[in-house]
């Protein structure tokens, strides 16, 4: 496919690098970009420049948060004795969609996977076991899809924490094996949250 600008050329090789782009799309993309006024392209491009100047990820949970502390952290009427261990971002903001719960959040920023080539040392699970000893919450809640590496991952977590005095528990399977959690339905995923039960190692 023949592009007949190099400017145009150079937009769709941007847009064509994001997950789920391929190169006809990203050309529909640049030149819908290319009909939009000079004002609606800066806002673009600043939204764009602002999630790498303007966003932080929280001292305390690691969520995306517009300050160094997030709205969940810093909302007191949270219960900071209950942690809600997930994957990532979009776990929380599934969860949250259930309005059920109450607590604050961990979030790993990924699963242990050696396929893959990601280790413990990769994920935030230090400073989980840090928060947890300094903390000393009253239950921690293992909310990691039901996978083959959320599986071994909770493994991990629960033997890193055996030391700290503190109930640990999990997801009931009402959300389906192999599922990810942010693709469950909010039902599902409120009634796994209240129905959770203590994670035993097997």
């Amino acid at each position: 496919m023949q592009i007949p600008s190099k400017n145009l050329e150079n937009a769709v090789n941007q847009l064509g690098s994001l997950p789920g782009v391929g190169r006809r799309t990203a050309l529909r993309l640049a030149l819908f970009l290319l009909k939009k006024s000079d004002t609606e392209i800066s806002d673009f491009t600043e939204s764009i420049l602002n999630l790498h100047t303007k966003i932080h990820f929280c001292k305390n949970c690691h969520n995306i948060s517009d300050n160094e502390i997030c709205d969940i952290c810093s909302n007191s009427t949270r219960d900071a004795s209950t942690i809600c261990i997930v994957e990532d971002i979009r776990d929380v903001m599934a969860i949250e969609a259930t309005g059920t719960y109450k607590g604050v959040y961990h979030i790993l920023g990924g699963l242990i996977s050696p396929m893959d080539g990601i280790g413990p040392g990769q994920l935030t699970i230090q400073s989980l076991v840090n928060k947890a000893e300094n903390t000393q919450p009253k239950e921690i809640i293992f909310a990691l899809s039901p996978t083959m590496e959320g599986d071994t991952t909770n493994f991990y977590l629960y033997k890193k924490l055996q030391h700290v005095p503190v109930l640990i528990t999990t997801l009931s399977r009402g959300v389906s094996v192999g599922t990810e959690l942010q693709y469950a339905d909010e039902l599902t995923l409120s009634r796994s949250l209240e129905q959770r039960s203590e994670f035993k190692a097997v």
